[in-house]
């Protein structure tokens, strides 16, 4: 029933505003993220486990739709990339779908800058594919840090350590977490997300991520 209504508010957004590629603009078919010459620039990621899993590697057509994404301005693209990180996490889904979906955070002021949490946007269209509940402030980021891209590896740690808290750690005792992001380079920022997790309760936290970085 849930997939019957998901299809049908498809139809009706893709009347309303035909999807297009994420990446070029090009018309593309409903439910497709990329048109053929920019899919093939997208390819499978190899990292994936038991803590966690990355849909695709960084780059091509997907890294200039992250871009557009998070820099320009373009909220539509939750669409197009959350259902592309659904379709590769399916079939892995199994072990997530009671798990609270818990977004990334920014801080206020880069929130403010930028108009809206990428990773929210993500979380929110994922847990509804998955039928999963999904707390947007569980955690908050204590500080603007610096943005990671511009760090190297020891100095991404640093950066975020200790940067996140859990909001209400009561509601997070025993629960199983599906933390989601846009990107993992080194996995800092998720690291220190997944501890602040544990610290307030969390039995396991598991992240996913449209793509992997480096």
């Amino acid at each position: 029933m849930r997939a019957a209504f998901h299809l049908a508010g498809e139809l009706v957004g893709a009347f309303l505003a035909p999807p297009r590629c994420a990446s070029c603009e090009r018309r593309v078919t409903l439910l497709c993220s990329f048109c053929g010459p920019c899919a093939a620039s997208v390819h499978r990621a190899s990292v994936g486990g038991p803590d966690g899993f990355a849909a695709y590697g960084y780059g091509g057509a997907l890294g200039r739709a992250i871009t557009k994404f998070k820099y320009e301005r373009r909220p539509d693209l939750a669409r197009p990339l959350a259902d592309l990180l659904w379709r590769a996490l399916e079939p892995h889904a199994a072990d997530t779908r009671d798990a609270l979906v818990i977004p990334v955070p920014l801080h206020p002021l880069r929130l403010a800058e930028r108009g809206y949490n990428q990773s929210a946007l993500l979380a929110r269209r994922l847990a509804r594919r998955l039928g999963a509940p999904i707390a947007p402030l569980a955690l908050a980021r204590t500080r603007d840090t610096a943005k990671q891209a511009s760090l190297d590896r020891e100095g991404r740690t640093c950066n975020v350590a200790g940067a996140f808290v859990a909001r209400r750690p009561a509601e997070l005792v025993g629960r199983t977490v599906l933390l989601v992001d846009d990107v993992r380079t080194t996995g800092a920022t998720l690291d220190a997300c997944a501890e602040a997790l544990h610290r307030a309760g969390a039995l396991r936290v598991r992240w996913t991520v449209v793509a992997r970085a480096g």
